[in-house]
């Protein structure tokens, strides 16, 4: 029977193939961006999965509420590192780990350099391996990171500096200008989905700031990793965490109500508000995105099945009743109808599986992520793909066998069968809501391209154009260099102006504390501090509004603040605030100058309370201004005086616009994928339109005809065919504009400065939908308007 069914399927499809081809293109299409999608929220979701007890294992973050803001870092005071255990009841494990950069050196036995690389370091307590599980090759995390000056490396590490793990054991490399560490251990290389990038894993004992007691200084790199006892969840150990706060934090009127919680080390990955040693992360917001985006794809290339399946029905009718007839259940054409269609779908899942393979180099491309996606590498992409062929087929086939399946086989037989106003309704309201989708996506696109647009150009405050961002030592072997850096730099042909500055005026890297301003205390929020030079404010063309700059200084002498800071102190006229002491470093600190608000965060954020002064032992960038015309030869010349002045270090540099707009990867990630998403809905439902409209144009061949010989023109003939269309099209756009303006509205509403969101991108989606609509259907039934009357009526 099922080979029947099956020869009789192929047969159908194979009588109307052009409808067969737009069915398999639309589903190939809409399958091909499913599996895209699927296998990149696969990996994602796949983050810091496989360690043992994962579900036990937490990180302790830190989180401030002042009056007026929230603050929020994934570290903690290095003092908690070393009572955390004792203190917190139902803790089994505890173990630090501290992110560095540093310059890492593998010499020879005549110790000459033989590699000179700056790279991340890890110094980690040997807990760390153990809470983790992570397999060692050689050694083990007990022996190997117990002694001070000892330090593990990952395989591809050992393999990079001495060419193979066992050569590795016992040899040394060298960080910073002094330390040698001796390697004693090798462990696996970490995932590429993984929050932690280990590669150089130095011994807690050795790292330098082990012994500091403040309580109130907490890194963002210094992370607690926490592993609780067998059965206990957080619920269980809130209480202790709670009494341990109370005892440092509240006791001891830390500012800013500071305490600590744990978060869950499978929720690290899409912890947008604290981050992660690999810098990778993405909101589940934008993963639901994703999901409903897959979803909105296959919904249109099924309504496209569907619509063409019940528009044909009625080509069917004399099968349907003929069967009937020869004593076919409807049950058994229920089935034969959604052999068919699960055909179509297993089809278009061929093809899909080959487009899905062409795709998945651009995704990553896209994503500028060292990741591999393939469509192979997991099995469970085959369970989804037999799910997806199931789904399909049910949901796309389901309705049209219903339909047909029902037919008399009496009226059937005399070709008398017509489709009832329900089904007419159904197809029409399916061609709505395929639309309603389309549309809604056109909307978004527009708008998330406009608001790229927008933060791309927004004047920010400040000049960042053809500003390199040099980094500079800050030993003290160097740090008597700077000024001879500064002076050799400013005669090379192509530099117009140098700053020594912590970062440029826009940055994600922030310093805050408390502080008191005129010896009162300050509740609502806290200061943040940037350390630059006085030539900053010029270079970047800063304006100060009142006072002055202060003066050329090795350390703070003056601040200068911003607006926003003294809004915040409530301080209406600046030239008020000349004088005002800040106390934010144990010592007052007079106001110089109040510079002109400029943004010094991305335009998500609001811009800060900020005060800036000199600061010689924390600049560890030089901000250079290069004329434009040069900049490619300045900027060899100015690496290679670098390499001379700084030879045991390794030269390190960005543009700062460049800096400023990968703030926005995500959203300009998320701007192309709306982009190609949008495209191929707007695609899948307009060949599913011209493919209905083929239909209909054939169904009414002689309706046509006779209206031409009773006088009616080519015009009127299209017009009335478009009619019907261009409705439901418009219907949609009005279905689709308060679902699309509380999409765009809610994303908008993650930047502190955003587009103003006013009618024309929807104006212009529905321009758009109509225009595609009228060309697409126009040029069908056209051609039907032009059809010979004599043709279509001959046989009557």
């Amino acid at each position: 029977m099922f080979k029947l069914n099956l020869k009789i399927a192929w047969r159908n499809l194979w009588k109307n193939k052009g409808y067969t081809f737009i069915n398999v293109m639309g589903l190939s299409i809409g399958m091909a961006s499913c599996i895209v999608i699927f296998l990149f929220i696969r990996h994602q979701l796949s983050f810091d999965e496989g360690f043992k007890n994962e579900r036990s294992i937490y990180r302790v973050v830190t989180d401030w509420k002042y009056d007026a803001f929230d603050d929020y870092s994934a570290g903690v005071p290095i003092p908690a590192f070393k009572v955390a255990k004792e203190e917190i009841v139902g803790l089994e494990k505890t173990a630090a780990i501290i992110k560095r950069g540093e310059i890492v050196k593998v010499k020879d036995r005549s110790r000459n350099i033989l590699i000179k690389n700056d790279e991340d370091v890890y110094y980690a307590e040997p807990e760390f391996f153990e809470i983790f599980s992570i397999n060692w090759s050689l050694g083990n995390s007990k022996q190997a990171l117990s002694e001070p000056n000892t330090v593990a490396l990952s395989a591809e590490m050992a393999i990079k500096y001495f060419k193979s793990p066992q050569n590795a054991i016992g040899k040394s490399i060298s960080i910073g200008t002094i330390t040698e560490l001796k390697v004693t251990g090798v462990f696996e290389d970490m995932p590429q989905n993984s929050s932690f990038p280990l590669k150089i894993v130095i011994s807690y004992q050795t790292f330098p700031d082990r012994n500091n007691d403040c309580w109130d200084c907490v890194g963002s790199s210094n992370e607690l990793y926490v592993l609780l006892k067998d059965g206990l969840k957080t619920e269980d150990i809130e209480a202790s965490l709670d009494k341990f706060n109370t005892i440092h934090y509240k006791n001891q009127h830390v500012a800013g109500n500071m305490h600590h919680r744990l978060e869950a080390l499978r929720d690290i990955h899409y912890s947008e508000r604290y981050g992660n040693f690999a810098d990778k992360w993405i909101s589940k917001r934008e993963i639901y995105g994703l999901i409903i985006i897959g979803l909105f794809l296959i919904l249109t290339a099924c309504i496209n099945f569907i619509n063409l399946s019940t528009a044909q029905a009625i080509n069917r009718a004399k099968e349907v009743g003929v069967r009937k007839v020869m004593g076919s259940m409807r049950k058994q054409l229920i089935i034969q109808f959604l052999t068919e269609t699960l055909i179509v779908a297993l089809i278009a899942m061929l093809i899909a599986c080959v487009l899905a393979e062409l795709c998945l180099p651009q995704l990553q491309n896209l994503f500028k992520d060292a990741f591999t996606l393939s469509l192979f590498k997991h099995p469970i992409i085959f369970v989804f793909m037999f799910l997806l062929v199931l789904f399909v087929g049910f949901l796309a086939g389901f309705y049209p066998s219903l339909i047909m399946s029902g037919f008399s086989p009496a009226l059937a037989i005399k070709n008398k069968v017509a489709l009832n106003n329900g089904g007419l309704g159904l197809r029409k309201t399916l061609v709505i809501v395929q639309f309603t989708i389309a549309i809604i996506l056109i909307i978004s696109t527009i708008v998330v391209v406009k608001q790229m647009d927008y933060v791309q150009h927004k004047f920010l405050g400040f000049n960042a154009n053809e500003v390199m961002m040099v980094s500079i030592p800050t030993d003290s072997a160097n740090l008597s260099k700077q000024n001879t850096f500064r002076e050799r730099i400013s005669k090379l042909a192509g530099v117009s102006q140098v700053s020594f500055c912590q970062d440029p005026p826009l940055s994600g890297n922030v310093n805050s504390s408390d502080f008191t301003f005129n010896g009162i205390k300050n509740k609502d929020f806290e200061v943040r501090r940037l350390k630059a030079d006085e030539n900053y404010f010029k270079l970047f063309d800063l304006p100060i509004i009142a006072g002055k700059i202060f003066a050329k200084s090795d350390t703070a002498t003056g601040y200068v603040v911003n607006e926003t800071f003294l809004r915040k102190v409530h301080i209406n006229n600046p030239e008020q605030a000349i004088g005002k002491l800040i106390n934010a470093t144990g010592r007052d600190i007079p106001i110089v100058g109040v510079v002109k608000d400029f943004n010094d965060k991305s335009l998500k954020e609001s811009i800060s309370g900020l005060a800036i002064s000199a600061g010689k032992n924390q600049y560890y960038r030089a901000a250079i201004k290069i004329d434009a015309d040069e900049l490619l030869g300045t900027k060899k010349e100015i690496e290679k005086l670098w390499n001379n002045m700084f030879p045991n270090n390794v030269y390190y540099s960005f543009f700062a616009n460049d800096r400023i707009n990968g703030y926005y990867d995500t959203e300009q990630i998320m701007s192309i994928l709306f982009k190609v998403f949008a495209g191929v809905i707007i695609f899948i439902s307009f060949i599913g339109l011209f493919g209905l409209m083929s239909f209909v144009a054939t169904q009414r061949t002689k309706e046509m005809a006779i209206r031409k010989v009773l006088g009616a023109t080519t015009l009127q003939l299209v017009k009335m065919l478009n009619g019907s269309f261009l409705l439901m099209v418009f219907i949609a756009n009005i279905v689709a504009w308060p679902l699309a303006y509380l999409l765009v509205n809610a994303w908008l509403n993650g930047f502190a400065y955003r587009m103003e969101l006013d009618v024309w991108p929807f104006l212009l989606a529905m321009l758009i939908s109509m225009l595609i609509t009228l060309v697409t259907v126009s040029f069908r039934s056209l051609k039907a308007a032009r059809t010979n009357a004599i043709d279509a009526l001959k046989y009557e």
